[in-house]
């Protein structure tokens, strides 16, 4: 995967299980984490007064390695898939101890009209931003 954004976040006690390792579902949580500081720079943020909202419609996560806590993870991220009213971000997480890959996955967002919740086109300020930090997509 070609990241066009790294990001790093700490796997808390909280985030482990019985076990002692990652719980499964905070995988999600921490990769979300990164992944929105992305959102944030390509200038998608509906914030209250926008007129559209995004569903996250598809999480998918693969698990390569295994992460402890207070593992550092550099969380790489890029558009892979910009559609008319959704969009594909995939995500890989690097566990720094271990230097090793500890998961792959992708989030699959949808574009909703904040009214009527139904599907609308990525508003052209979002996809524009997008296309700006990854030019590869237009078209």
């Amino acid at each position: 995967m070609k990241a066009v954004y790294t990001g790093q976040i700490k796997v808390r006690f909280a985030d482990t299980d019985a076990n002692g390792h990652t719980y499964f579902g905070s995988y999600l949580v921490l990769a979300d984490e990164v992944v929105s500081e992305y959102l944030e720079q390509v200038g998608w943020d509906a914030g209250p007064d926008g007129d559209f909202l995004t569903f996250t419609a598809n999480a998918n996560i693969d698990f390569v390695g295994e992460c402890l806590a207070w593992d550092i993870l550099d969380v790489s991220c890029s558009f892979t898939k910009l559609g008319n009213s959704s969009c594909t971000l995939e995500f890989e997480m690097l566990n720094t101890r271990t230097n090793e890959i500890a998961t792959r996955g992708s989030f699959v967002y949808v574009f909703v009209d904040k009214e009527t919740r139904k599907s609308r086109p990525i508003p052209q300020q979002v996809r524009d931003s997008i296309i700006a930090a990854q030019p590869e997509l237009a078209g």
